[in-house]
């Protein structure tokens, strides 16, 4: 018996990467897995079916069930159409894991409209795209649900060369936040990754050079999205996991005392004497 022995999970962007990862471990537990992948390259230009297609064959080989998808999450169509899959293909949605992403990484003042748009279509619009056509299912079900998102350090702690991603992947957390909030009456859970790990979309950045993708790589991520899918974690709702090799943290935002002054309005002056206790958390 596996942990979701009769679940139904779909993993955007799984047909490579982390979400490979969690598509095989999510079919490992006894999972039926929708891969979606548009196939395309990290840049988020051009499309196949070959990725996906790889990983339900992988899926199938070791005796689990799934089936493949390859719409964008980028669009509000995209997104009803990739849960539509999971329900014609066995009936429901119980788990659905948002990790699709690209990277158009450049400085702010090279960074285009167009590489702006697009990026924060896929990660931030996906995730809103495939969670509110989720939802919608989950809710009629009545029988609850596992949303996984996946946010980054570059949008909580920021990255040279990222306002477009981290501004997604920061987006994405406030997401998950409001939405952890809103669905909890329904049985819903979301929660989100915050994971480091080497892949295609990773493997030339500097600070992933020279890193063993044996103490990184994705695999190590997809044990947290297991937990998080699985009844183990039914009251966890609304929380940011880190996810870096062998190591698990949790995120989370915190609000300095402050200062309090006795009556009127702030001074500039009075603010810059103050800084050190205002900022002091």
């Amino acid at each position: 018996m596996g942990l979701l022995d009769g679940k139904v999970a779909v993993v955007t962007g799984s047909g490579g990467g982390i979400g490979r990862a969690h598509a095989l471990a999510l079919a490992k537990e006894g999972a039926k897995v929708v891969v979606n992948d548009l196939g395309g390259a990290r840049d988020g230009t051009g499309k196949g079916s070959a990725m996906a297609d790889q990983v339900v064959e992988e899926i199938k080989k070791d005796g689990g069930e799934a089936a493949a998808n390859y719409d964008s999450v980028a669009s509000m169509e995209g997104g009803k159409a990739i849960i539509k899959t999971a329900v014609d293909s066995f009936g429901k949605i119980d788990i659905l894991v948002n990790n699709a992403g690209i990277l158009r990484d450049k400085t702010l003042l090279k960074t285009t409209e167009e590489m702006w748009d697009i990026v924060i279509a896929v990660h931030l619009k996906g995730t809103f795209a495939c969670t509110q056509a989720a939802a919608a299912v989950m809710k009629d079900q009545g029988t609850g649900g596992r949303i996984i998102n996946t946010s980054s350090t570059s949008g909580l702690l920021g990255n040279f060369g990222q306002s477009n991603y981290g501004s997604a992947k920061a987006g994405i957390a406030g997401f998950t936040r409001v939405t952890s909030l809103e669905l909890q009456k329904y049985g819903i859970t979301v929660n989100a990754l915050v994971p480091i790990a080497i892949t295609r979309m990773t493997d030339d950045l500097p600070a992933f050079s020279g890193g063993d993708p044996e103490e990184m790589g994705p695999q190590f991520i997809s044990p947290v999205v297991v937990f998080l899918a699985s009844d183990l974690a039914k009251d966890i709702t609304g929380k940011f996991f880190g996810i870096q090799g062998r190591k698990i943290n949790s995120y989370a935002i915190k609000m300095s005392e402050g200062v309090i002054k006795d009556k009127g309005m702030w001074t500039a002056q009075e603010i810059a004497d103050n800084i050190n206790k205002i900022l002091d958390v």
